[in-house]
């Protein structure tokens, strides 16, 4: 049951991003032109960033094909972390891009040139409008059990920068129009920058934290090992490690020390149930230990 939901939600991401893919192609070319012909760099530079949403749909529908490839003996957990590879790339992909502008908008801040205000302003609004229905689709929670994957959520970031960067270009293009302000339009691109970078920090930090197993930032273990030792028979628990398949998949190990008249599958049984209620835990490897301590004492009589 719980694969075939995994399965149905990457369907569902896979067809939104399909929608989204074919109006951005369609809107990447409207202002790839409209900017050449403005001769605006906070346009074209909204343009090259739509490319890269281009490229994050494509990369975020590949590795979600991927992901939804079955497990094999070679692979027990199946591909689950291809997704988390294609956000982490997508959020490099975003940084390589802004250094690319940044200095690009430095030297047309020394030589700003003149730009064609009232185009740039028709091309951004069009973005805005393109933008607000391709972030409606890819928002959180898109997926019909509630949650979005991180490849779908890595694409989200990219259209919500989009959006702010079409804003900053209606900003750009209003304040040319209205004061012949030409250094408004790389100002704004390296605030869309700045932005960009800021939007995809979580991401790429999210996606290393999963590929180096952290503890995931909402799980307390003091608190995990405390209630692991408040089921009935649990005397000490060690070895304790929980980290994330995905961002919605989590896993645990750990030895636990029990007393020796306690029933192990009751143990068990308590701790799983524990684990997945409270904590919604559910891949758990958990090793019984019998307390042999006493056993080693001298009896007193």
């Amino acid at each position: 049951m719980k694969d075939s939901n995994h399965r149905e939600g990457i369907a569902v991401d896979r067809r939104r991003l399909r929608i989204v893919l074919g109006v951005t192609v369609g809107f990447f070319a409207l202002e790839l032109i409209g900017g050449w012909y403005a001769n605006s760099l906070a346009l074209m530079t909204d343009a090259a960033h739509v490319l890269t949403d281009i490229a994050a749909l494509c990369l975020g529908l590949f590795t979600l094909w991927i992901s939804g490839r079955p497990a094999s003996a070679a692979k027990t957990y199946g591909y689950l972390r291809a997704e988390i590879l294609g956000a982490l790339l997508n959020g490099l992909f975003l940084w390589a891009i802004v250094i690319f502008v940044w200095i690009e908008a430095v030297e047309r801040i020394r030589h700003p040139p003149a730009v064609h205000a009232p185009l740039m302003m028709a091309i951004a609004t069009a973005g805005i409008a393109v933008n607000s229905f391709s972030a409606w689709l890819t928002a959180a929670g898109s997926r019909a059990d509630g949650k979005s994957g991180l490849a779908v959520r890595a694409v989200f970031v990219h259209v919500l920068s989009d959006l702010v960067g079409s804003a900053g270009v209606l900003i750009a293009g209003a304040l040319a129009y209205t004061t012949g302000m030409r250094v408004a339009d790389p100002a704004v691109s390296i605030l869309i920058g700045g932005l960009i970078v800021y939007g995809s920090w979580g991401l790429v930090r999210d996606g290393v934290d999963i590929l180096m197993e952290s503890v995931p930032g909402h799980i307390d273990l003091e608190e995990l090992r405390r209630d692991l030792l408040a089921v009935k028979g649990a005397e000490e628990v060690h070895d304790l490690h929980v980290w994330c398949l995905t961002p919605h998949e989590l896993a645990l190990s750990a030895h636990a020390v029990v007393v020796r008249e306690a029933d192990h599958d009751r143990v068990l049984c308590d701790m799983a149930a524990l684990l997945d209620r409270k904590f919604n835990i559910r891949h758990i490897t958990v090793q019984l230990e019998r307390d042999n301590r006493r056993e080693s004492e001298p009896e007193h009589f």
